[in-house]
């Protein structure tokens, strides 16, 4: 079982919708189970307001999320959605216990330097966890802001690698989240969308492969 743990220092990066779409589309290559570890359980009431129609186990995994993990020994792939705070009881377990760390990041120099306290506990992680890979995912870009040509330069002061897939800002991520689905559940409306997590996914494998 590979276990993927989202980690972000702050809120309003996307943290959440980018756990809940990528763990689906791993659920289409093999069994995956999220696992909700932050406390406002945001991935819980998504699974909620999906109902019977979730195709996505989703479990609280903010107590003895390390028990949790272990626990789930039938599926491939186990996504964790972390607390906002790299220094929470579950993100540092999370830490701990992960095979990858995606820190998603909004295309801002200043969101981008805040994520340096991630790349601290990373490496502090790696004391106990030496095989940690970590990369960092622009999140709501907009790729034609002279902001996010701006972030582009800010990437190059950390030592984090940067995945070359980004996801764009796209209202079809909101509008799923409130219907209690993912973006590839959205048809033609989230296809574009689809297809970028896709390709993130395609490009996690390989980091998770090599």
């Amino acid at each position: 079982m590979q276990v993927i743990a989202l980690v972000g220092n702050k809120g309003g990066a996307g943290k959440t919708t980018l756990a809940i779409n990528l763990a689906s589309a791993f659920s289409e290559l093999a069994p995956t189970i999220l696992l909700d570890a932050d406390p406002q359980g945001s991935s819980l009431q998504w699974c909620n307001i999906a109902g019977d129609t979730a195709t996505l186990d989703v479990l609280d995994g903010s107590v003895n999320l390390a028990g949790q993990v272990r626990s789930s020994t039938d599926v491939s792939y186990c996504v964790v959605d972390c607390p906002p705070s790299v220094h929470s009881e579950q993100t540092q377990e999370a830490l701990r216990i992960s095979d990858l760390v995606i820190i998603p990041v909004q295309p801002s120099p200043l969101d981008l330097w805040a994520s340096v306290h991630i790349e601290t506990e990373v490496n502090k992680a790696r004391a106990a966890n030496p095989d940690l890979r970590a990369l960092l995912v622009i999140n709501q870009s907009e790729p034609r802001t002279r902001l996010s040509k701006m972030a582009s330069e800010a990437l190059k002061e950390l030592s984090l690698p940067a995945a070359t897939t980004a996801i764009r800002r796209r209202v079809a991520h909101r509008n799923a989240m409130l219907q209690g689905r993912s973006v590839l559940q959205m048809g033609s409306r989230g296809a574009m969308a689809a297809d970028e997590i896709r390709q993130l996914i395609d490009e996690l494998k390989t980091h998770m492969e090599t």
